[in-house]
């Protein structure tokens, strides 16, 4: 167990949520105080992520820190959150991203509104990712659509408006096949638990491998549906580049970085979890799309002519690599699309907030308006080619140990898709450097002589990103050794809801605990009320 004996995780949800309630109280003649204010909040809840991750039990595959109140109770609902190693790293990303986003890029409107929105959203997003009730999760999920359309339609582009208007009504409309999908599985598991209706996912795992296949099928099918439209996957994306290009730089540095993880990170845990059988049986489907995503989002980037929204359409292929290594069903492949998640928060989140620094300093993204800009502002290019090859993959930063996860272990299970896949990777270096090259590189005209070099504001606020970028890179074990042992136990999981489903052998296979309270279709019940979970070989392990 753990040696904190206070509900941090309830702490990390509402400290954000107080802090958005402060900042909003704050009198009209105060306005000097909203940004420190806010931004100490902030400060605040890194703080406590922070702890959370270090007092993690990094072999420990089973939920931890779990806080459960009854709230509900007559419809199976309560209020559980917990944290294992998939949630761990994208709860630390968030804490990491907001303070970054909040305290670096140039604030022009009513910074009361906008503190309060972020805070907001900060509270909803860390919610979501330790919701261990599904109601719960469904209510925060919902939550963050507010205050993502109020920052892009307050403190966006010229097609503000627009592009939060489609953002919303497409997420929103994804959201009812997610919450008809919900219902429809609680009714279903009803009468295999007692008659007794719930929301609480360990409890809802137990029984959902046996419901008719079918069934499961549907179920799991309007979940990705409304997962798909979040990431966004192609063809569900179309939303995705109008609310990234007119977002403020902090708004999209917030929806790429981090909202878009709610539907990687919600496939996988609600997903793959609950209806492994239904995820075996239409994964070909997913692969295919995430393959298709990764070509025609490095395609269309390539070929756009504002800069931002080459960045945007570079999420699309992001996305399909995670989505290959989640339906490749082995270790490698899934820790990888973690890893993946973690990878595009920093490395996205750094390449928007540098692109709102050129936007600030020339007033245009139009890549044939730019050239030469590294004679003028040579540490905002040095910095930007640093995070624009951990984008691609370069070896020793963050996005090669992502990629090649990934990759490898959907090749022992999807070779043809990996095979695909692999594509990206050239494909990204192609429309990436490229955009570089004309943007920095050849001889400066007019304006671009005379760009203003990074502050040390903004050097310190991208800091904290450089560092996630080169240390994962460098030393990705401290991450894996967290990540392992719930992707291992996942694995194991799925491999017992269809036996006909199998893994090459790939060596020595790995055996982790989980609490008896937390017992899943994946092991057996032994004396001493620990459920062990045998991996696969060739799942197991660190990879």
């Amino acid at each position: 167990m753990s040696t904190l004996s206070f509900p941090i995780l309830t702490v990390a949800i509402f400290l954000p949520l107080l802090g958005a309630a402060v900042v909003v109280l704050l009198p009209q003649g105060r306005a000097s105080l909203v940004r420190p204010v806010g931004l100490a909040f902030a400060v605040a809840e890194l703080a406590v992520a922070g702890t959370i991750v270090a007092e993690f039990k990094a072999h420990d595959a089973g939920f931890q820190f779990v806080s459960q109140h009854a709230w509900l109770g007559q419809f199976g609902i309560g209020w559980k959150v917990g944290v294992d190693g998939i949630s761990l790293f994208l709860v630390a990303m968030t804490a990491v991203l907001f303070p970054v986003a909040m305290y670096g890029p140039k604030l022009v409107g009513d910074a009361k509104s906008f503190m309060g929105w972020m805070l907001l959203l900060e509270a909803a997003l860390i919610g979501t990712f330790l919701a261990m009730d599904l109601f719960l999760f469904f209510v925060l999920f919902e939550v963050t659509l507010v205050p993502g359309y109020f920052l892009i339609a307050g403190w966006g582009g010229f097609r503000r408006n627009y592009a939060a208007m489609k953002f919303f009504i497409y997420t929103f409309a994804g959201s009812a096949f997610l919450f008809v999908g919900i219902l429809a599985l609680v009714f279903l598991v009803a009468p295999l638990n007692g008659g007794r209706e719930t929301f609480d996912l360990i409890t809802l795992a137990r029984y959902a491998s046996h419901l008719p296949t079918s069934d499961q099928e549907l179920i799991f099918a309007a979940m990705a549906v409304a997962f798909a439209v979040k990431m966004p996957v192609v063809p569900f994306h179309t939303w995705m580049p109008d609310a990234y290009t007119e977002a403020p730089t902090a708004g999209s540095m917030i929806l790429a970085g981090l909202l878009f993880k709610l539907g990687t990170y919600g496939i996988l845990r609600f997903g793959v979890y609950l209806l492994p059988k239904a995820a075996i049986d239409l994964a070909p489907v997913l692969l295919t799309l995430g393959a298709v995503g990764i070509v025609y989002g490095c395609i269309v980037a390539a070929v756009q002519k504002d800069l931002k929204r080459l960045v945007a359409y570079g999420s699309v292929a992001d996305v399909g690599f995670i989505v290959l290594g989640v339906f490749a069903f082995t270790s490698q492949g899934i820790s990888g699309s973690v890893f993946e998640m973690v990878n595009h928060g920093l490395t996205t989140g750094a390449l928007f907030f540098l692109v709102g620094m050129l936007l600030d300093r020339r007033g245009t993204l139009r890549i044939s308006e730019l050239g030469g800009i590294q004679k003028s502002a040579p540490i905002l290019a040095g910095v930007f080619i640093v995070v624009v090859m951990a984008a691609v993959g370069l070896p020793g930063l963050n996005g090669f140990v992502g990629e090649f996860l990934v990759l490898v272990g959907t090749f022992i299970t999807h070779r043809w898709w990996a095979v695909v896949g692999t594509s990206g990777v050239i494909l990204s270096a192609v429309y990436l450097l490229w955009a570089y090259q004309r943007v920095f590189q050849g001889r400066a005209t007019g304006a671009n002589e005379h760009v203003i070099d990074m502050t040390w504001r903004e050097k310190a606020a991208i800091a904290p990103l450089i560092v996630g970028i080169v240390f994962l890179g460098v030393y990705p074990k401290p991450l894996l050794d967290r990540v392992t042992p719930a992707v291992s136990n996942l694995v194991a999981h799925v491999q017992y809801a269809d036996p006909g489903f199998h893994i090459p052998s790939k060596g020595v296979g790995t055996v982790y605990a989980v609490p008896a309270d937390q017992n899943v279709n994946g092991g057996q019940q032994t004396p001493t009320g620990v459920q062990t979970a045998a991996v696969t070989p060739g799942t197991g392990g660190t990879p």
